[in-house]
């Protein structure tokens, strides 16, 4: 596993759903919040303002559910990159209990052009810094 990213955050009123837990489109949320801020750590030393991520892909594993109230913590990490693709992952803890976990592929764009970019070796080197 690469270097891993975490942020911590407490489920809101607003989260909730008629069901008394956390609703689904927010775990979606959590998972894009957390890419965004990771991102920004990553590049607040290197601006990369050629580039921006696009996703092409979610795929998310709902396993528990979280309610009103809950400490979350969520981590993640960028796995396989290479081409114009970057899949990140994403798990979501109530504790030590994964409640839920994802990976979504991103695709690299140049700002100008609004189309598909090789990844360069100075974003690969910020995203996967030991490489």
């Amino acid at each position: 596993m690469n270097d891993v990213y975490t942020s911590k955050r407490s489920v809101l009123p607003e989260e909730i759903d008629e069901l008394n837990h956390v609703n689904n489109i927010v775990y979606l949320a959590w998972i894009q919040d957390i890419a965004y801020e990771h991102w920004n750590v990553l590049t607040q030393n290197d601006p990369q303002t050629d580039y921006v991520w696009y996703t092409i892909r979610h795929e998310i594993d709902y396993l528990q559910q979280a309610v009103l109230g809950d400490e979350i913590t969520l981590k993640t990490w960028v796995g396989e990159t290479k081409g114009v693709k970057s899949i990140r992952h994403v798990e979501v803890y109530k504790e030590d209990t994964l409640l839920a976990k994802s990976q979504t592929t991103y695709c690299l764009l140049n700002t100008k052009t609004k189309r598909p970019t090789r990844i360069t070796e100075s974003v690969l080197k910020i995203l996967l810094p030991q490489k």
